[in-house]
């Protein structure tokens, strides 16, 4: 690979080495030399530039899950040596809540999670990041609910007059990033019109195989076609006036292996419904951002991975219920 250090066997090994050497080998410092000094890092909650926020977070992280590890289960990614690489890097993280910090006083718990980031990599240095956490099955297992913690950030950031608005694209700066062209027919393209098709009404889901199984936000598993209808509808059923789009799309076509895709999304609605997940109607414009891996197989998509931020959710609704007396 062209302008990468040669120890790296190729770009998932490269992805996969430099997590392991920040996080687990404690070389945060390590940061400096792997992302651009003006580097976008945008997630569900917002917008930093540059690589200092990324090394402060990190510290901040460690000290309060020193033990933590990043388990890379999947980096489906694209590129070549002239336009530069992109991976979706899929983590299970785990380690043990030791040290008091963002997520409040050491419970002692031990806990994991999935992240998924999207990075665009070249010259051996990552220069555009999207990720997003699930901080629903984070907070859980500490002992918050979603609405619970989004209640302390939102006092921690000073009250509902000066707590921060969730991510604005409209915030973002242009990127140098380049998506490449989905060819027809690689599954890129069909998990794009899978996703799609779900927030339509008339969806049938036997785009699923039926053994599918669906890893949701909060830890939640489910197998087969109803559960993935159930978990889906769970969002989009609270919302009208939805627009769903489709940001970013990546995939793998390899020879003796099920395809995969990656994509990152977005969400806009109305909270127009009342449920258990996300409490009584409030008629709040709701913005969510996820990013979904998927194994299709001949009978469509045999395992989905959905990540977003719940935590996120919950704080639009408490700060517009809030607006609104």
């Amino acid at each position: 690979m062209k302008g990468f250090d040669k120890k790296y066997e190729d770009f998932p090994d490269f992805i996969l080495k430099i997590t392991k050497q920040i996080w687990e080998g404690k070389d945060v410092e390590s940061i400096a030399k792997f992302y651009t000094d003006d580097i976008p890092v945008i997630s569900p909650f917002g917008i930093t530039y540059g690589n200092k926020p990324v090394i402060e977070s990190t510290y901040s992280t460690l000290k309060e899950f020193p033990d933590r590890q990043l388990l890379g289960e999947d980096v489906i990614w694209n590129g070549d040596d002239k336009n530069g690489y992109h991976s979706s890097h899929r983590i299970l993280s785990k380690g043990t809540h030791l040290g008091e910090g963002f997520y409040g006083k050491p419970s002692g718990k031990e806990i994991y999670y999935r992240v998924i980031a999207d990075c665009a990599c070249r010259d051996n240095q990552v220069y555009d990041e999207w990720i997003v956490r699930d901080q629903g099955a984070m907070v859980r297992q500490i002992g918050y609910s979603p609405e619970e913690f989004a209640m302390i950030t939102i006092e921690k950031e000073g009250g509902f007059n000066n707590a921060k608005e969730v991510l604005n694209k409209l915030d973002l700066k242009p990127s140098n990033y380049q998506p490449i062209a989905v060819k027809t027919n690689s599954a890129g393209e069909k998990y794009s019109k899978i996703l799609n098709k779900i927030f339509t009404n008339e969806y049938d889901f036997k785009d699923y195989d039926r053994a599918t199984n669906i890893y949701w936000p909060g830890n939640k598993l489910g197998h087969g076609r109803e559960d993935v209808i159930k978990l889906w509808n769970s969002l989009k059923n609270i919302l009208s006036e939805k627009k769903f789009k489709i940001e970013h799309v990546g995939y793998l076509d390899e020879p003796n292996t099920n395809p995969r895709a990656s994509i990152r999304w977005s969400l806009e609605g109305v909270h127009s419904e009342d449920s258990k997940d996300y409490g009584k109607k409030t008629n709040a414009s709701l913005t969510i951002i996820g990013i979904n891996h998927a194994e299709l197989n001949s009978n469509g998509v045999t395992k989905e991975w959905v990540l977003f931020d719940e935590v996120a959710i919950w704080k639009q609704i408490l700060m517009n219920k809030n607006k609104n007396g």
